[in-house]
């Protein structure tokens, strides 16, 4: 019936005014704060990648690699929101997407993801190199298909299984630079890998009920609130070590080991106020505060890279 609405809308004509909604509509399915998360982490591999400053080849380079990552990223998130359109439908976090309300139709959102996919790797494959274009291709393929068709409603360890899809963005901006994958980008994925099961368990534990009633396994589904308030616990102090790989190794240097470890036992406070009395609130701030966590860490990392030269 949706369908059918949104196709009877599409053939009266348009008027300017509703250009906008419908550019909205679409744009909204390629979930841009998310987005936008990924391409920092990959400009921070590009630019981690280049010892000093980068050349004007260099930059170019890297502009049309952020650019197909972002079409590559939005179009896996216009196929999640295809897949997903009856699980969000159900979700109040997801029930205002274009897609669960019946605004946009599968065909629509397809043809959509199809196009946005197909021309960012030509920009990758063209402007970039064949090896990032794999990469991303890989990990389009891991978010949209392993992560969203198999895992997320298999398994409760949905999100630490299928974070190695999510982690990757560094390692496509350092194959970008590069051309190359090397253990500098890897170690970048693997912090980004470690912090995404406590990232998203602290989401979860406060849309319990909605991942409930849309039927999807997630821990404090499956396992009750206090397992997935200690695994939140656990997983900051993995990251915590993990974080420290970069200084370990001789990528970095003090300033981000400093930034590191307060980032980190800071991390880990919230998790284990977290842990010691539950509260929605608390959980919102530790969720809140893991994206602050990610973005500083990073720009730790840049700045330390950069403070010599």
């Amino acid at each position: 019936m949706s369908d059918a609405i949104a196709s009877s809308a599409d053939s009266v004509g348009v008027s300017s005014p509703a250009q906008p909604s419908r550019f909205r509509q679409f744009y909204v399915l390629t979930k841009p704060r998310v987005v936008q998360l990924i391409v920092f982490c990959a400009v921070i591999g590009m630019l981690l990648a280049v010892p000093g400053l980068p050349s004007m080849s260099e930059g170019l380079t890297a502009l049309a690699a952020c650019i197909g990552i972002w079409l590559v990223a939005g179009a896996a998130a216009a196929f999640n929101c295809l897949i997903e359109q009856e699980i969000d439908s159900r979700m109040k976090r997801t029930a205002w997407r274009p897609t669960a309300r019946g605004e946009l139709t599968r065909w629509q959102t397809l043809t959509f993801s199809t196009v946005l996919c197909t021309i960012g790797m030509l920009i990758l494959a063209i402007w970039v190199n064949a090896l990032t274009m794999w990469l991303t291709l890989g990990t389009f393929v891991g978010y949209a298909i392993v992560y969203t068709v198999v895992l997320k409603p298999l398994t409760p360890q949905n999100i630490v299984i299928g974070g190695a899809s999510g982690a990757m963005p560094p390692v496509l901006g350092w194959a970008a630079m590069r051309g190359a994958v090397e253990p500098e980008a890897l170690m970048l994925c693997l912090i980004i890998f470690l912090w995404t099961p406590p990232h998203f368990w602290a989401l979860a534990l406060y849309r319990v009920e909605d991942y409930a009633k849309a039927g999807l396994p997630m821990l404090p589904v499956t396992h009750g609130n206090a397992f997935t308030r200690l695994h939140v616990l656990l997983y900051t102090f993995v990251l915590l070590a993990g974080s420290l790989l970069p200084f370990i190794y001789g990528m970095s240097g003090w300033i981000y080991l400093g930034s590191a470890l307060a980032l980190g036992l800071t991390f880990v406070g919230y998790a284990f106020a977290l842990w010691r009395r539950y509260s929605d609130e608390l959980a919102r701030k530790t969720f809140r505060f893991s994206i602050i966590h990610l973005m500083l860490l990073f720009a730790a990392l840049l700045v330390d890279h950069y403070w010599t030269i």
